[in-house]
C-alpha cells in the first residue's frame, strides 16, 4: 500500500531510475520518474511531492540547476542528490543552494529509504478536506506539515476570506494532537466584557451571573489546538493576561487562585498587517514576539490562480450536493470567467458565488449567466445589469431599499454586505461568517448605513 505524496525521481540512466524506483515502490512508496530536469520542472507544474531525489550529472540540465530552479518555486520542498563522483566543490555548491542530502552512488537500498524516511515531507499534501494545486499553495502546506509535528506557536496573516481557519485545521489536524479538541474562538465576535471569561473560564460566584464554576477555551482546548482567530482584536488589558499564558504555559480563570496547567498549540490569526498593529499600539509588542514564531503568510487567491478553478469545482460539489444538485459542471466559458477575475474577497467570495451559481444554473451545466459576476478592466467585481442578483429579502425588514447605484467601490461594499446581510435573515453573526469580517466591523458599518438612513432595524 503506498503512503502520502509520491516522491519525483530524476535519473537520466533509465536503468539506475527503474532500480530507484522498484526500490522505493516495493517500501510502499508513490513514485513519480522523470529523465531529466525540464521533464521534472514540468511534472512538478502539475503534481505535488513529496521529496524528490534527483542525479547530479544529467544533460543538458544537471541535478544543481535543477535544484536551483526547484529552490525558486518550491523553497521548502525536499530534495536529495545522487552521484558518484564525490566531487567536495559540487558538494559545497549543492548544499548552499539548498540541497537536504547527497547519496553517493553506489549505495544500498536500505541508504535510500533511510533517506526517504529522513527528508521526506511527514504527511500528505492531497488531504480531501484541501484544495492545493498552485505552487504558492503547494509549498503553503508543506510548510504547514513541517511545522504541524512540532508544538511551535503558529501565526496565520493574509487577506480576509483567504481560508485561515482552514490551515489552522489542517496543521491540527495533521499534528500529533489530532486526537485531541480543535477549538476557535473569533476575538473580535465577542464583547469585551465577556472575552476575558470565554477564554480563562472563571470560577462560581466570581460576578454576578457566575452560578457555577466554567472552564475557558484555553482549558477546553488541551491535549488539542486553540485558535485565536483576529488574535490582534483583543483589548489590550487582555493582552498582557494571554502574554502570561503564553509564556507559561498555564491559565488562571477569572475568580480564581490556582492556576491550572496547559497541554495546548496555540494558533493565532490576523488579517492586519502585524508590524503597523503594534506600532499603531493595537497590538503589544511583546504579544507579537510570543505569537510570531512560525509566521505563515497565506497568499491572496488571486497570488494563487492554479487554485481558482479546483476550488470552484468543489464548492459547486459541496453546495450541488446539499441542494440535491451533485451532476452541476463548470462549462469552460464559465472556468474562463473565473479565472479572469481579481477575487478582492478571495476564497469566501468565491464560494458565495458557487452557492449562487447552483441555484441560477439551467440544467447540470454552469454557464457565465449564472455566476451573476462580471470583470471590469480594473478587476473591480460587478453584477451583470441584464441579471442583477437580488438576495432574499427577510420576514422582518432589516434592509431599506438602497439608492441607485454608481458602481463606486463603496456602494458594491455596501449592497455586498447588505445583501449577504438579507440572504442571512438578517443575523449579522452569519453575514460576519459569510463576509470574512470581524462581527466588529461589521457591526460599525451597519451603523454607519443606520445612521445614513440605508439600513432599517
Amino acid at each position: 500500500m503506498t503512503q502520502g505524496l509520491p516522491i519525483l525521481v530524476v535519473e537520466d540512466d533509465l536503468n539506475l531510475r527503474e532500480a530507484v524506483c522498484d526500490t522505493l515502490e516495493l517500501a510502499g512508496q508513490a513514485v513519480i520518474s522523470a529523465g531529466g530536469g525540464e521533464e521534472a520542472l514540468q511534472i512538478l507544474e502539475r503534481h505535488a511531492v513529496a521529496l524528490v531525489v534527483s542525479d547530479v550529472r544529467m544533460m543538458p540540465m544537471d541535478g544543481i540547476a535543477l535544484l536551483k530552479a526547484i529552490r525558486e518555486r518550491l523553497p521548502h520542498l525536499p530534495v536529495v542528490l545522487m552521484t558518484a563522483f564525490a566531487d567536495v566543490d559540487r558538494a559545497v555548491e549543492a548544499m548552499r543552494a539548498g540541497a537536504c542530502d547527497f547519496l553517493l552512488k553506489p549505495f544500498e537500498p536500505k541508504a535510500l529509504l533511510e533517506h526517504v524516511a529522513r527528508y521526506r515531507l511527514p504527511e500528505a499534501l492531497s488531504d480531501e478536506r484541501v484544495v492545493a494545486q498552485d505552487p504558492a499553495s503547494r509549498n503553503l502546506f508543506a510548510l504547514a506539515s513541517r511545522v504541524a509535528q512540532t508544538d511551535t506557536t503558529v501565526l496565520l496573516t493574509g487577506e480576509s476570506g483567504v481560508g485561515k481557519e482552514v490551515v489552522a485545521r489542517y496543521i491540527h489536524n495533521h499534528s500529533a494532537r489530532r486526537e485531541g479538541p480543535f477549538v476557535a474562538i473569533n476575538c473580535a465576535a465577542i464583547p469585551d466584557t465577556l472575552l476575558e471569561a470565554t477564554l480563562f473560564g472563571y470560577e462560581k460566584g466570581a460576578f454576578t451571573g457566575a452560578q457555577q464554576a466554567q472552564a475557558g477555551k484555553f482549558e477546553q482546548a488541551q491535549s488539542g489546538t486553540l485558535l485565536l482567530d483576529e488574535v490582534t482584536e483583543m483589548p489590550l488589558g487582555l493582552q498582557a493576561k494571554l502574554l502570561r499564558v503564553l509564556q507559561e504555559r498555564e491559565v488562571e480563570r477569572v475568580g480564581g487562585k490556582k492556576p491550572v496547567e496547559l497541554d495546548i498549540r496555540i494558533v493565532a490569526t490576523s488579517n492586519r498587517d502585524m508590524a503597523e498593529a503594534v506600532a499603531r499600539g493595537v497590538l503589544r509588542e511583546d504579544v507579537y514576539y510570543r505569537l510570531n514564531v512560525f509566521p505563515l503568510l497565506i497568499p491572496a487567491l488571486r497570488q494563487r490562480p492554479e487554485d481558482i478553478v479546483p476550488l470552484a469545482r468543489h464548492f459547486l460539489a459541496q453546495h450541488g450536493g446539499r441542494s440535491g444538485r451533485p451532476g452541476l459542471r463548470l462549462s469552460g466559458a464559465a472556468e474562463q470567467f473565473l479565472r479572469g477575475h481579481a477575487w478582492p474577497g478571495n476564497v469566501r467570495e468565491l464560494e458565495n458565488v458557487m452557492q449562487r451559481a447552483v441555484i441560477f444554473a439551467v440544467g447540470d451545466l454552469v454557464e457565465p449567466e449564472a455566476l451573476h459576476l462580471s470583470v471590469l478592466p480594473s478587476g473591480t467585481a460587478v453584477l451583470p445589469e441584464a441579471a442583477v442578483y437580488s438576495p432574499p429579502v427577510p420576514t422582518e425588514s432589516v434592509v431599506a431599499a438602497a439608492p441607485a447605484r454608481n458602481d463606486s467601490l463603496r456602494d458594491l461594499e455596501r449592497e455586498h454586505i447588505l445583501g449577504t446581510l438579507a440572504a442571512v435573515g438578517g443575523s449579522r453573526k452569519l453575514a460576519g461568517e459569510r463576509l470574512g469580517m470581524p462581527e466588529r466591523t461589521l457591526r460599525h458599518k451597519l451603523k454607519q448605513y443606520k445612521d445614513a438612513g440605508l439600513l432599517l432595524e
